[in-house]
């Protein structure tokens, strides 16, 4: 083995700020998309998650976050995938993002729906 492709194969394994940046965003996606499916099964009370609302706002916020740094890592990609720039893991995580957002945001319109159901009407006087 010469050395250049020694030095090739270690640069391969590096941690890059694209690679770290996808991968960091793919988590935050992937925790949305957790924390919005468990609240659509309607176990955010047993996993710390006050309200049905704060959770699918939580989902719906990682997803906007995971979709946008995703798309960042994309748009200032220098190669293409395999190259370190981290753009695999940006695809995941803009899929991911993407995931979470729609799944919030059906979790939220769902909270709203029920929110709006549980008020009674205000009867009048008499």
């Amino acid at each position: 083995m010469s050395a250049t492709s020694a030095i090739t194969l270690a640069a391969a394994y590096d941690l890059t700020s694209g690679r770290l940046a996808a991968s960091l965003s793919a988590l935050v996606g992937l925790a949305g998309v957790i924390v919005g499916g468990l609240v659509l099964a309607g176990a955010h009370g047993r996993i710390g998650i006050r309200s049905e609302r704060t959770g699918a706002t939580a989902a719906l916020a990682a997803g906007v976050v995971a979709l946008v740094a995703g798309g960042v890592v994309i748009a200032t990609a220098d190669g293409g995938v395999g190259s370190g720039s981290g753009l695999a893991g940006a695809y995941v995580a803009v899929v991911l993002g993407l995931a979470a957002a729609v799944i919030g945001g059906l979790a939220r319109g769902r909270s709203r729906r029920a929110g709006a159901q549980t008020v009674s009407p205000r009867r009048g006087r008499g």
